[in-house]
């Protein structure tokens, strides 16, 4: 006969330990002090085990039943409850370990060793900084999209709507991650795709007609700040690579008697050798800078320190300083200066634009193929822009000399005027 609550409730400590039987080995434990404990008998594989499965009276009954049914068909398939309810304590214990915060961690490691950028790993490490606030401590298979959601609204709450977007893009990076290695088993950053309110595009301000293009050239001509800031800025619209790529140029990229720039992949947006076509105009900016590579390994750099290349808002003030504002030009939109008055000009194709641009086609046999293609007109292109630039900068210069007085004819009085 099984046992009951009331029989249980009544058990009271004696001399000695006893037991008070329930059935198919589950039995009440009784100690001297009154202490009431869960045990089961069973056999496995021809030994004697026992389990524990609690004190009463946190695990009654009912539940004590329940956890011997279990145990039972364990046995029942061949399986010690025993060696399984130890496994299953340290997947749980590994699974605690397994934090959002230790997997991102790993995932950063290993980003960092495909040769992202610095930019790049100062930016995924701001974002998982904010991430880690909310849920870093927490198991990583037990968070769920719901959870995730909470965190990037909180983003959204504060008009970051790009932010919240590339938070949880980055955190499907890191449950992909998760994943492969075995601590979760699905994407849960996946499932908000199309939850969080969509960013309306913003363009990076830019000078783009001709006119406006010509005043800002003559303004970099005469700027006169520090001589290599000087020299940056009278650089970076002949050659209009991207700002980074300008910062972090090195002498040794440069092969002077060839008059390229050829930009490592390490340092590239898409992670793809870019290799510029010096004009002429180019080569006698650079040739203005007054250090060389025993000085600093950087064309450009840091004032603090010659380890290091200038500050990435170098360029950006010194427009400001120039009196250009936020919303008018930045060092990024020589890219669409350049783009754009090429395209204008017909004379050059736009995959040879495009590649000079470093808008790589995805498509890897077209990609040489237009490489292959369209370098001598790159080449050819290059230099007419820079004579372009040239031209537009001395178009509305203003032409000194000495011009005669205009000779004033004397005017005939009408006879029906009055004298005064």
């Amino acid at each position: 006969m099984g046992l009951t609550a009331v029989a249980i409730k009544a058990a009271k400590g004696r001399d000695k330990p006893y037991k008070l039987t329930d059935g198919d080995g589950l039995f009440l434990y009784v100690t001297p002090n009154g202490g009431r404990y869960w045990r089961m008998n069973y056999r496995h594989l021809g030994k004697q085990k026992t389990l524990a499965f609690g004190v009463y009276p946190d695990t009654g009954l009912a539940d004590a039943r329940e956890q011997r049914d279990a145990a039972r068909k364990l046995l029942a398939r061949g399986e010690d409850p025993a060696e399984r309810i130890k496994l299953d304590r340290i997947a749980a214990t590994v699974a605690a370990s397994n934090s959002f915060k230790a997997v991102a961690d790993e995932w950063l490691v290993k980003v960092e060793r495909e040769d992202r950028s610095a930019a790049t790993m100062k930016k995924l490490r701001w974002l998982l900084d904010f991430i880690n606030a909310s849920v870093g401590k927490r198991p990583i298979a037990s968070i769920s999209a719901q959870e995730l959601l909470v965190m990037l609204r909180k983003m959204e709450g504060k008009g970051k709507y790009e932010t919240a977007k590339r938070l949880r893009s980055t955190c499907s990076q890191i449950f992909r991650y998760a994943i492969a290695t075995a601590r979760a088993e699905r994407d849960v950053a996946a499932d908000l795709r199309g939850a969080l309110i969509a960013p309306k595009p913003v363009h990076r301000a830019a000078i783009t007609g001709a006119h406006e293009a010509g005043g800002l050239l003559r303004a970099l001509d005469v700027f006169e700040g520090h001589a290599n800031t000087r020299a940056a800025l009278r650089l970076l619209p002949h050659v209009f690579v991207r700002p980074g790529e300008l910062r972090y140029a090195e002498w040794a990229d440069f092969d002077f008697d060839k008059a390229l720039w050829t930009i490592p992949p390490h340092k590239t947006k898409m992670r793809r050798a870019h290799t510029i076509p010096l004009s002429r105009q180019v080569l006698a900016i650079l040739a203005t800078i007054e250090h060389d590579a025993e000085y600093s390994r950087f064309l450009f750099p840091s004032l603090r320190s010659v380890d290091r290349p200038m500050s990435e808002n170098t360029i950006n003030a010194a427009l400001r300083r120039m009196g250009y504002a936020q919303d008018e030009m930045t060092g990024h939109g020589f890219r669409a200066m350049a783009a754009t008055l090429l395209n204008e000009m017909g004379l050059w194709h736009p995959d040879a634009i495009e590649r000079q641009l470093a808008h790589c086609d995805n498509n890897a046999v077209r990609r040489a193929y237009t490489r292959g293609e369209y370098w001598d007109e790159r080449v050819r292109m290059m230099q007419h822009w820079s004579d372009h630039i040239d031209f537009l900068r001395d178009g509305a210069k203003v032409i000194k000399g000495t011009f005669p007085k205009p000779r004033l004819k004397a005017r005939v009085p009408d006879s029906s005027e009055k004298p005064r």
